[in-house]
């Protein structure tokens, strides 16, 4: 399928195996190209009437009887043969090889947005640097686009949104409100707990109207407090109870977060505060590894390096603590509690 018009455009996507071509052209590197297919050589017979349909310049594509189907922002819109939109696309439309087609793009492109995100947020929770090449790379493609836009990073001395890139220059938006083009060869993505400018931003993000694709700016955070040098797990987050341990699995999954040997998972690569390495370190809140039908309690949030060996509260870097007292404190919330009886 072959889409056009201003509000979706789908760009060479070399990295996905398909590309878009025009109509004379049968193959691209040797690979049948998935953005548009060829009407099949002969005609159907005529009680299907199943036939690839052909683009439209409005970015339309006939589905027969005389409606017509577009992908936008991720739908798929549905208009009559008087040029109407429908509010929905009716069941015997759904059926045809028009919508399967577009329904199978937009769950292409619907994965690679989330891929997007997810490896942009991995940036973040690596704390390393980004070399400007591969930040070129991937700039021109729309989900890499939208995941990268207006993330706070860091580029040399100047902290900022990011705005793109131009050659060998990124361009940032700076707490000035200025956009600067430097000349940096890496950049980082940094956790929201290590910007000291965190309120600064907020604020500037919204005078601004900016809106980011990852979950940054606005992150929930929390700072280390004072702990014992000899304490191996936080309390706070105990004893919460959940009717099935299915409860809890499902609330992991909601939430984004794996559960290994029955504990949620958050790992980080953060600098030890003792030697300055960059090192895993894996937080793990323990919700249970019975059946999945019996109840279940939570118990401690603790931590562990990458050799799975337990830390100290006082060797937790500030992102790895952010990080598991979030998804602690998240699923916590999910818990079973029993309403107070009223009185009279």
């Amino acid at each position: 399928v072959r889409l056009v018009g201003s509000e979706m455009c789908i760009r060479d996507r070399t990295g996905k195996g398909y590309s878009e071509v025009t109509a004379p052209e049968a193959e691209v590197g040797g690979k049948t190209p998935l953005a548009e297919v060829a009407p099949p050589k002969a005609a159907a017979p005529r009680a299907e009437k199943k036939v690839t349909p052909a683009p439209s310049v409005e970015g339309f594509v006939d589905a027969g009887n005389g409606y017509a189907l577009a992908l936008r922002d991720g739908k798929i819109l549905c208009r009559n043969a008087k040029g109407a939109l429908l509010s929905s696309v009716p069941k015997d439309v759904k059926e045809t090889e028009a919508f399967q087609q577009l329904d199978d793009v937009r769950a292409l492109l619907e994965q690679q947005d989330k891929q997007a995100v997810e490896t942009v947020e991995t940036w973040m929770l690596r704390t390393l640097p980004v070399p400007r090449d591969v930040l070129a790379a991937v700039w021109e493609d729309p989900s890499w686009r939208k995941a990268l836009e207006n993330a706070v990073v860091v580029a040399g001395d100047v902290t900022g949104f990011f705005r793109g890139v131009d050659g060998k220059r990124l361009g940032v938006v700076d707490l000035d409100g200025e956009t600067r083009w430097l000349e940096a060869e890496t950049l980082s993505v940094p956790h929201p707990i290590l910007l000291g400018e965190l309120d600064e931003l907020r604020g500037l993000a919204t005078e601004l109207s900016l809106t980011q694709g990852i979950g940054q700016l606005f992150r929930e955070v929390h700072g280390k407090p004072l702990v014992d040098a000899t304490a191996h797990g936080v309390t706070d987050y105990r004893e919460g109870q959940f009717q099935q341990l299915n409860h809890a699995l499902s609330r992991c999954r909601k939430l984004g977060y794996r559960v290994r040997g029955g504990s949620a998972i958050a790992r980080v690569f953060e600098a030890d505060p003792a030697s300055g390495a960059i090192a895993v370190q894996e937080a793990r809140f323990w919700i249970g590894s019975d059946d999945p039908t019996s109840p279940t309690v939570t118990e401690d949030l603790t931590w562990v390096d990458e050799r799975e060996r337990a830390l100290p509260l006082a060797r937790v870097g500030p992102i790895a603590w952010s990080e598991g007292v979030r998804m602690a404190a998240a699923i916590f919330a999910g818990r079973h509690v029993e309403k107070e009886a009223q009185n009279g």
